[in-house]
């Protein structure tokens, strides 16, 4: 959510900003604004809506002139999106300016004392306080003032800060909200994500949680919040700033089911050698992995689908029982742990608020934990005693298409591991899950070459008012996924059901030409999902059928079948959600929507 960039060099820092800025659109945002200093004060510019109009306004950055300067996209917590609740934010005198991610959330309590002692808002957002808060602190010196105000504010934040009495430094500070700081030459930048800088310096620094952090043209200095400085190490960004472009696609989120294969094969192939699954990054001895006897799954969105998806596979072959939990749930219902139990916590960014308290809960408990994750460098990663990073390259449309199959690919390559280290399976079977992982890049690229039937098929359904997916076993937690894409992209109401449960409520809502999606994968669970397809064509509903090749039985109970290739039981989840990935992506195109920034979304959600 939101986005923040900052730079201070000898280059005009309005168009760097803007720049920047465009970088993190898909981090989802309803108005925009920037901070220059130009020596004498510091100008500001908001434009509510799409990031375009700030540009037109402020010609592209040139109209505030200035080397030092801060900008910001705003997801609207606090008021109503509006310019006058756009970021910065300034004290009154103007010589403060504020950008801030994240959420406040003793504001109120905060405002009312401000307030009382003259302090005058002109917003109704929670980050002016923060402003008039500096304001009221800062006696000269910049660093004491933001280490005080870090001590009043309760919540989460990154805060990217320009004092005019220090016309040579921007400031920055963090709690549990994502910032990293680019090293240039003779000039410096602060962003709350990668891509905003990368197309000006790789030399990244992650801050950490409460740190604060004074940036010049020439240096870039730590400290916490006692005001000790603290050495940090420069990290270099290795993947290639084409991977983070459209490359000819006319929206990321279709690159993106593209690069699916590729992404597999890069999280898959360096886990597995000599016929053997070896994660070194999981940092356990076999007798370690032996003595686990429980293991939670914790997650939100799309990556708890994978959980759920997961549970099935780690609980059938390695016979460890799973739970699957939202992490929003997770961290209040007091979970139930002892020593052998391991906390799996999934996020593409790393930073999912909700998934981030659920990891310091569990660590509070002194268990195991295992961050499986795609951004290098983020909180999870570096807070879980363990990583598994999922290599999927930057995933920018908001809909997660690549995360999610890498996601899988990780939880493949742990249960197979997991269950031939506990005896469950035979070095030979385990060739075997291996032979059939290995197979599923090419298998995908099968499915993406039939991409137009599959578009014409979604054309019929753009008018759709509401469609259901229902599976079992595995084929639920594909329904789930799908389901969930097709409503976040498309803004039609869709839910996904356990097959079995449709006779208890559901089956309600099913009538004449409601389109019914059935995911029907499991050889053992076919006959019972055909039954369940007759209850729903007698009610009037029209069914699309996902399935094998080999069950071509399924045609005689459903309208129209697509078909995946033949895979392991347990990989099916990686060839069954394509064609509807496809489906949601060309329904949405159909509408005629923003495919990659669907409303009120946010790629990366950083606040509870």
């Amino acid at each position: 959510m939101c986005g923040i960039v900052g730079y201070i060099g000898e280059e005009q820092a309005g168009p760097i900003l803007l720049d920047g800025l465009s970088k993190l659109e898909y981090r989802g945002y309803d108005s925009a604004g920037i901070a220059v200093f130009d020596g004498e004060k510091i100008n500001t510019h908001k434009a509510l809506g799409k990031l375009r109009v700030l540009y037109d306004e402020t010609e592209g950055g040139n109209t505030l002139k200035g080397t030092c300067g801060i900008g910001h996209t705003r997801w609207a917590t606090h008021g109503i999106p509006s310019v006058r609740n756009a970021h910065p934010h300034m004290n009154s005198d103007e010589t403060i300016a504020v950008v801030h991610n994240g959420i406040i959330e003793n504001y109120l309590k905060l405002r009312k004392k401000l307030e009382g002692k003259g302090y005058v808002f002109n917003s109704d957002t929670d980050t002016e306080v923060v402003a008039h808060l500096l304001d009221y602190y800062y006696k000269g010196d910049a660093l004491k003032a933001i280490a005080t105000v870090m001590q009043r504010v309760e919540g989460s934040y990154a805060l990217a800060i320009l004092f005019k009495d220090h016309p040579s430094h921007i400031y920055a500070a963090r709690k549990d909200s994502p910032m990293v700081i680019g090293k240039g030459s003779g000039e410096n930048y602060v962003a709350s994500d990668v891509p905003a800088i990368l197309r000006y310096t790789r030399d990244v620094f992650y801050v950490e949680n409460e740190e604060l952090v004074s940036i010049s043209k020439e240096n870039v200095r730590f400290y916490n919040t006692d005001l000790e400085e603290v050495s940090k190490e420069c990290k270099k960004v290795e993947w290639d700033i084409s991977a983070a472009e459209k490359g000819g696609y006319e929206y990321f989120m279709l690159k993106e089911i593209y690069d699916q294969p590729k992404a597999i094969k890069d999280t898959m192939n360096p886990r597995i050698k000599d016929d053997n699954i070896v994660i070194e990054e999981l940092g356990m001895t076999d007798e370690e992995i032996r003595r686990i006897d429980r293991i939670y799954i914790v997650a939100c969105g799309t990556a708890y689908h994978t959980g759920v998806a997961a549970k099935y596979i780690f609980e059938d072959l390695a016979r460890i029982p799973v739970e699957v939990d939202l992490a929003s749930e997770f961290r209040y219902r007091n979970p139930i742990c002892n020593a052998g139990t391991m906390v799996i916590v999934v996020s593409q960014s790393g930073e999912t608020a909700d998934s981030l308290a659920a990891l310091r809960l569990a660590k509070e408990r002194g268990l195991r934990t295992l961050g499986i994750v795609n951004v290098v460098g983020s909180s999870i990663a570096r807070e879980a005693d363990h990583v598994i990073y999922t290599w999927a390259g930057p995933e920018i449309a908001v809909a997660s298409t690549k995360a999610y199959s890498t996601q899988l690919i990780a939880h493949y390559l742990l249960a197979v591991k997991f269950a031939f280290v506990r005896g469950m399976i035979s070095r030979e079977e385990m060739s075997g899950y291996i032979r059939e992982m290995k197979e599923l890049p090419a298998q995908i690229e099968m499915l993406l070459a039939g991409k137009e039937k599959i578009q014409k098929f979604a054309n019929r359904y753009i008018a759709a008012k509401d469609v259901f997916f229902i599976g079992r076993g595995l084929d639920y937690a594909v329904s789930l996924e799908a389901s969930l894409k097709l409503k976040e992209i498309s803004y039609i109401f869709s839910d996904a059901y356990a097959a079995g449960e449709l006779k208890h409520g559901p089956i309600s809502l099913v009538e004449d030409g409601t389109l019914v999606v059935a995911v029907l994968t499991q050889d053992v669970l076919v006959p019972k999902m055909i039954s369940n397809m007759q209850e729903v064509i007698t009610r009037g509903a029209f069914v699309m059928a996902i399935t094998n090749t080999e069950h071509t039985e399924v045609e005689k109970s459903a309208q129209y079948v697509l078909y995946i290739p033949k895979t392991c039981r347990y990989f099916t989840c990686s060839l069954a959600i394509i064609p509807l990935q496809l489906f949601a992506y060309y329904i949405s195109l159909g509408k005629g929507l923003d495919v990659d920034k669907p409303r009120n979304l946010a790629k990366s959600v950083t606040v509870e």
